[in-house]
């Protein structure tokens, strides 16, 4: 189930990334990833993640993840994997019950939203742009503890 796992993420970090246009270009991608699959497997996987097709800039018809699953596109990617390996945190600070998470360009609202899907009972709710992240932590909560969990949690 892992590399099932993996192969997902991949899908979505080179659909978000790239303008892909077709499944036989979306399957060249993943064989250069390292992802051999089958046509099947990828018409399963799209489906899965709910991709569509929609209109692009340039007025080509390309695949697009849904809003909530959809990493901000970069103008110079690195490959799939390469951006799955490396973490997208780089710093937090905090004023008071507000925490300032800054990110690399387009890690944001991922990140969010693991943090939002942690549980985190001293996390209140997150607010992400391309590359910042607000967190409103509850009155009083030790901003030591906010970092152990979130390192429990693998946010970071």
């Amino acid at each position: 189930m892992k590399v099932k796992s993996q192969r997902l993420d991949a899908i979505k970090m080179i659909l978000s990334s790239e303008e892909i246009s077709s499944q036989e270009d979306l399957l060249k991608r993943l064989h250069e990833e390292g992802f051999p699959v089958t046509q099947a497997t990828l018409s399963r996987d799209l489906k899965q993640l709910k991709v569509a097709k929609a209109a692009s800039i340039s007025g080509q018809y390309v695949y697009v993840l849904p809003n909530e699953t959809m990493y901000h596109r970069i103008h110079t990617p690195l490959k799939a994997v390469e951006m799955m390996t490396v973490p997208g945190f780089l710093s937090i600070n905090f004023s008071g019950n507000i925490g300032v998470i800054h990110t690399r360009p387009g890690y944001a609202s991922s990140i969010a939203y693991n943090i939002d899907n942690s549980d985190i009972p001293e996390i209140m709710g997150t607010i992400a742009g391309d590359d910042t992240i607000f967190i409103v932590i509850q009155e009083g909560a030790d901003h030591n503890a906010i970092i152990d969990a979130l390192h429990d949690n693998l946010i970071f």
